[in-house]
């Protein structure tokens, strides 16, 4: 790291002077970002981000107010400013790409509160070639030991009415379908009172969204609003007022944001700037902003492709409690799925339902509902676990909390210890329900400490993590890897949802939102897509088509992929669930070949350590024609690509099972075209020949 002092002249920022002052700037190793830091005349600190010598950010304020001590920290002398660069290759341990590269320039600047405090606070700014971090630290210092934090004022103001891609603000819940507007057009509230398939607990004010938000500027500029490295500190949230947004941290039960000690770093805040949708989508920038692992040795850190024990719920087969005489967690049932699972090559077998207290776990506030080490009489673990090795593969296990953190936290000793005894080694974990202890949220800052020490007790036990109803993810996954994935959005579980269900564009959207803060349990590969199966009353229906169910594998990243439906139905199509077998779920290398959110993606991936490549390419409610070339495949060799598309009659609502396979060599210098119906898709895999 290479470091460089840009003023010590204090008393040059102390002039009379009654305009704003720029007192530092730099700009990012390409020179394409340049950011300035200003003082106004009020001595407010504000910054302002310029792309190709355009204003992207107009200058937008900083600052915190504390309610013990009490403290407004919004105007500030001068103490320090410096500058450093930095630049480092690492490799991730799961992930897209084999080498992420960590190339940046920060500015830093050491500040004192100009009222009565004295309270000094530092803001960091790391400034790369796809956009910026920034982060206040609040140092050891005699004015500042333990605090209690009111309102962070990280401002983001954009320089026209952009077009958001956005879901209501909720401290308890990301389980929303995306609305798009205009941010003048934002309606938070009004948003979430279509929302009949979700239980809504938070405020939800007229204009308060989620991060990650994406916007899209009329210019075709694409602007991505988020943060990083969320460590002992409430989720963010967005308040629009006209073209700016304003950070709102989410409370706890009396109204407090946070509850600190000195020294420490809040998360980054995140901008991703770009040209092109596909370089949003390419952006390692959230990843970069998190620490290195944590763990030394992740020789048992694994990718995952799994079947599971839970679609059966959904669509009436089966239930969770045992008391309705529906329980799919028995012995006899779940061996038929350890069968399917061997046969097909898959690594493990998800069981929900399987220990006592689901007759009442469900809105009940109550702290003991489930222990995690007492299976139903029904379920005999040893059996299966032993039967499931034998087979060459494991179960996983499922802990649904009802929301009781604080029951998890005393049980996860021995909860993990017995799913060592077994042989498990990964965990779904699930948040459903009020949060206890009573009041927090699902994303206050007791909450993110929670996930946090999950991930922790997990990787003593050497488990792997796939947390359920999480606050959004920011990239943790560099710094705690056995923290393989999360839901954190609406999943696939929401197509049999009664009203909204999944949209046609929502997977289109994801990428650009959801995804930009880490890998998700979306839970795709639906084959049946009529959801009347078990139950002919139910009218709902999967908006996709089957050759979209595979494309998702591509589309959405997650190390622990999941076939979702029911063997019966993959039986009836074992040449589509081919794909499904062969797809990777760790990457050499991704390539994003065209996207647009809301509309359309294709995303091609080169499997970890294998001459084997993989395509996924979907659409929103509207057919289209695709075709790109194939450059990036290995010169003067041939691959066999197989082609899985929809059929030139299918469609999302009247024909979505209809499905063509094709073969076809391949080529650098040949093309890839074909055609994506209405909520269609397309999966290729190519496999160079010998």
């Amino acid at each position: 790291m290479k470091k460089q002092i840009i003023c010590l002249l204090i008393a040059c920022f102390a002039s009379a002077s009654l305009e704003a002052q720029t007192i530092a700037s730099l700009a990012s190793p390409n020179k394409l970002i340049e950011v300035k830091l200003i003082q106004s005349p009020e001595k407010q600190i504000q910054y302002q981000i310029s792309y190709k010598s355009k204003e992207v950010i107009a200058p937008s304020s900083l600052g915190f107010t504390f309610k013990k001590p009490v403290a407004d920290l919004r105007k500030f002398n001068i103490i320090r400013i410096d500058s450093s660069t930095f630049d480092e290759t690492w490799s991730p341990i799961l992930g897209e790409v084999k080498d992420i590269r960590n190339q940046y320039k920060q500015l830093s600047l050491e500040l004192k509160d100009a009222g009565n405090s004295g309270i000094i606070i530092q803001i960091n700014f790391r400034i790369y070639d796809d956009g910026i971090g920034f982060r206040y630290n609040f140092p050891k210092q005699d004015n500042l030991n333990h605090f209690i934090v009111d309102n962070e004022w990280s401002t983001f103001k954009m320089t026209g009415d952009h077009t958001a891609f956005w879901i209501p603000g909720d401290y308890d819940t990301n389980e929303y379908t995306y609305n798009k507007s205009k941010l003048s057009e934002i309606d938070a509230s009004a948003a979430a009172a279509k929302e009949k398939d979700i239980a809504l607990t938070s405020p939800i004010g007229k204009n308060f969204v989620q991060s990650p938000l994406m916007l899209k500027s009329a210019e075709g500029l694409y602007i991505n609003v988020h943060e990083a490295a969320l460590l002992n500190y409430p989720v963010m949230h967005l308040q629009v007022n006209g073209s700016t947004l304003t950070s709102q941290l989410t409370p706890d039960a009396v109204g407090n944001k946070a509850y600190l000690q000195t020294p420490f770093s809040t998360p980054w805040r995140t901008l991703i700037i770009a040209d092109k949708a596909e370089q949003i989508l390419a952006s390692k920038l959230i990843l970069n902003l998190n620490e290195p692992s944590k763990i030394k040795d992740s020789t048992w850190i694994k990718g995952q492709k799994f079947v599971g024990m839970w679609w059966e719920m959904h669509v009436g087969k089966a239930n969770w409690p045992l008391a309705n005489g529906k329980h799919g967690a028995n012995t006899a049932n779940v061996k038929r799925y350890i069968d399917f699972a061997a046969q097909h090559s898959f690594d493990g077998v998800l069981v929900e339902g399987w220990n006592q207290g689901w007759e009442d776990w469900f809105g009940n506030w109550k702290e003991n509902v489930f222990d995690f080490t007492s299976p139903y009489p029904d379920y005999d673990i040893d059996s299966l676990t032993k039967y499931a090795q034998s087979k060459g593969l494991r179960l996983i296990m499922h802990h649904e909390t009802s929301g009781s953190a604080t029951n998890y936290e005393r049980r996860m000793d021995a909860a993990y210890a017995y799913m060592v005894s077994k042989g498990i080694n990964t965990v779904k974990t699930g948040y459903v329900g009020r949060i206890i202890p009573r009041g927090e949220h699902h994303d206050s800052q007791w909450m993110t400490q929670h996930y946090q020490r999950v991930a922790e007790k997990a990787a003593d036990y050497k488990l792997m993590v796939d947390s359920h109803e999480s606050s959004h993810p920011t990239g943790l996954q560099r710094t705690y890897p056995n923290w393989l994935t999360s839901e954190a959005a609406r999943g696939s579980e929401f197509n049999n949802a009664p009203t909204l269900g999944i949209a046609s564009n929502h997977t289109t959207i994801l990428p650009f939102t959801r995804l930009i803060g880490g890998p998700m349990d979306y839970t795709p590969g639906l084959f049946h897509l009529s959801l009347n199966q078990f139950d002919t009353t139910r009218t709902q229906k999967v908006r996709s088509t089957l050759a979209k169910q595979l494309a998702l594998y591509v589309t959405i990243y997650s190390p622990l992929q999941m076939a979702s439906d029911l063997p019966e139905n993959y039986e009836q199509h074992l040449d589509a669930f081919q794909f499904i077998k062969d797809v990777a779920v760790n990457w050499d290398d991704t390539k994003i070949i065209s996207a647009e959110p809301g509309e359309y993606l294709t995303i091609a991936r080169k499997a970890k350590g294998k001459d084997a490549w993989f395509i996924g390419s979907i659409t929103n409610e509207n057919a289209r024609n695709i075709s790109f070339g194939l450059d990036f495949l290995d010169p003067d060799k041939t691959y066999e690509a197989i082609v899985y598309r929809d059929a030139d009659t299918a469609d999302f609502e009247k024909n979505p099972e209809a499905y063509i396979i094709e073969k076809r060599l391949v080529t650098r210098v040949s093309n890839m075209t074909y055609r994506l119906q209405r909520g269609g898709g397309c999966a290729v895999s190519l496999k160079k020949i010998n």
